[in-house]
């Protein structure tokens, strides 16, 4: 049963509808959103990023100042790291996605790696700390939401975005200056970044140390979730019958279509199944995208009238498969198990 505490969550977050796999740019309106404290109010005349810690020069940028410096556009798939933890058993009381928290945008900014260069990093440093301007509670008190990097995983392509698909971040999406960290799963790229410093150790904040953690029981100290697993998508083909919750399918030929991505490595390989999982076929992949955004894919399927429970899954570069069933972990992360959609076809 979905918890108050889910509803509430439920209300300020919204998911990409399925069928906008269709767009190889998911627009932002359909672009999943997940809020983690509240949306602060930032005016854009007096808001600056400060950049110091264990750096040679500190550095205080205005918006303006940033968009004179070189920048990037580049496709990106961002997921949330609780994405399909609706569908994990026993349940799992967060933030209820079932496969919705995803989206794929056009992101504008200026390298991280740019900056640091800049402001030049002290030999002592370790991690980079990004931290967000807005705010929440946690385990009683007060905190900044913040997340970190390594030297070497901030200097490997993140961005500084103050664009989405070619306009400015609207609030929701972290107002005017947000980290991307492509790749990676949605929580790491912090929203209404306020601040960036160079640290002599690991960061330990709650959102690094123990909040998204990969953990089997309540004092399991887990491992971290980092970049994003292997996952393939559908469009759920046919019709619905919102009444019934059934999927119409006409028989004969029917074009499977859908996309997948991968934060450790590009696909390789997507396989369809029409029979629950049972038997598996290639699918055909659509060209190689830019680092970091998803690939399309289309699978022909001969469809027999009766019963069909429609899979996909995927395969990267580096070897990930994407599994048939997941294990259960307490945080509800990274849920990969295959989409499953029941159709008939008459």
């Amino acid at each position: 049963m979905i918890s108050q505490e889910e509803l509430q969550l439920a209300a300020r977050n919204h998911g990409m509808p399925l069928e906008a796999l269709r767009w190889d740019v998911t627009p932002v309106g359909l672009h999943y959103l997940l809020t983690h404290y509240d949306i602060p109010a930032v005016d854009p005349a007096s808001w600056r990023l400060e950049i110091g810690g264990r750096v040679e020069r500190s550095l205080s940028l205005s918006l303006a100042e940033l968009r004179e410096r070189p920048a990037v556009t580049r496709p990106v798939t961002m997921e949330c790291a609780g994405n399909g933890r609706a569908r994990l058993e026993p349940h799992v009381v967060s933030q209820p996605w079932l496969l919705e928290a995803v989206g794929n945008a056009e992101w504008t900014g200026v390298p991280v790696a740019a900056l640091l260069e800049e402001a030049g990093v002290a030999e002592d440093a370790v991690e980079i700390l990004f931290t967000g301007l807005d705010r929440g509670v946690e385990g009683g008190e007060e905190q900044a939401y913040q997340r970190s990097l390594t030297l070497a995983e901030a200097a490997d392509g993140p961005l500084l975005a103050y664009a989405i698909n070619g306009e400015p971040l609207p609030p929701q999406h972290g107002f005017p200056l947000r980290l991307l960290v492509p790749g990676w799963y949605g929580m790491t790229s912090v929203k209404w970044l306020a601040r960036i410093d160079a640290i002599a150790e690991p960061f330990a904040g709650y959102q690094q140390a123990t909040g998204y953690r990969i953990r089997s029981h309540a004092e399991d100290p887990g491992t971290p979730v980092t970049r994003i697993m292997p996952r393939a998508l559908m469009v759920p083909p046919g019709i619905p019958d919102f009444m019934t919750r059934e999927r119409f399918v006409e028989a004969g030929p029917c074009e499977l279509r859908g996309r997948a991505w991968s934060g450790w490595g590009a696909i390789e390989a997507v396989e369809v199944s029409v029979d629950g999982a049972a038997t598996w076929a290639a699918a055909s992949l659509g060209p190689e995208p830019s680092p970091g955004a998803w690939r399309a894919w289309t699978f022909a399927w001969d469809a027999a009238p009766g019963e069909h429970e429609l899979c996909c899954r995927a395969r990267d570069a580096a070897g990930n498969a994407q599994p048939v069933e997941a294990g259960w972990n307490v945080g509800g992360y990274a849920n990969t198990s295959v989409q499953r959609v029941p159709v008939t076809v008459r």
